[in-house]
């Protein structure tokens, strides 16, 4: 019998959380060269990243790395009038943080730092889980699902790429209609690719 999707949550979950603060710092190091590593990473200036809670890989000193070089970094917030859909703002060392409903930091809301999903070169999405074919398993809101399928099978748009702890690798993943896999997924030992 196959696993559902709520309790692949909870393994990969409770998986990630176990790491020690030592592997969660290593990790989030060897992220920065795999993420450099990505072909799209030289002309991108528009990323989308996020903060890292419940166990995800820390993407703070990447995002600092990207600071340093020069890069735009932007963060998802909570749409506050289109329910379950994302807004992207702009994040820099002085943006002012608060958290949301669901406990996770997010920039404060302004108008002046909202980008278009259409002008980021790149998002990278959290997930709990991913499998050998590319499918994302997420906290089952399905914000990035509905953020990404306006450009999924097309060529322009951002590029979406996963960031996950190598322990959240599962074989297969149940799927759902409107599950939108991800062409790339990075981990902090290697780099996954699929065809469009």
């Amino acid at each position: 019998m196959t696993s559902s999707r709520q309790q692949i949550r909870q393994h990969i979950r409770q998986a990630r959380n176990a790491l020690s603060s030592d592997q969660q710092y290593q990790a989030s190091i060897e992220l920065i060269s795999q993420v450099n590593s990505l072909p799209d990473m030289a002309s991108a200036q528009a990323i989308a990243l996020y903060i890292a809670t419940d166990g995800e890989l820390d993407t703070q000193p990447l995002i600092e790395a990207l600071w340093h070089s020069g890069k735009k970094i932007y963060l998802p917030v909570i749409h506050p009038f289109a329910k379950g859909h994302l807004l992207f703002l702009e994040y820099a060392p002085s943006s002012e943080l608060c958290y949301n409903r669901y406990g996770i930091i997010e920039p404060r809301l302004k108008k002046e730092a909202i980008i278009p999903v259409s002008e980021l070169d790149i998002i990278f999405t959290p997930l709990v889980a991913f499998d050998k074919y590319g499918q994302r398993l997420g906290m089952g809101g399905g914000y990035y699902d509905r953020t990404l399928a306006p450009f999924q099978g097309h060529n322009h748009g951002p590029k979406a790429v996963g960031l996950a702890h190598d322990c959240q690798q599962v074989s297969s993943l149940p799927t759902e209609s409107w599950d939108i896999p991800l062409q790339k997924i990075v981990t902090p030992s290697r780099l996954w690719q699929w065809e469009s």
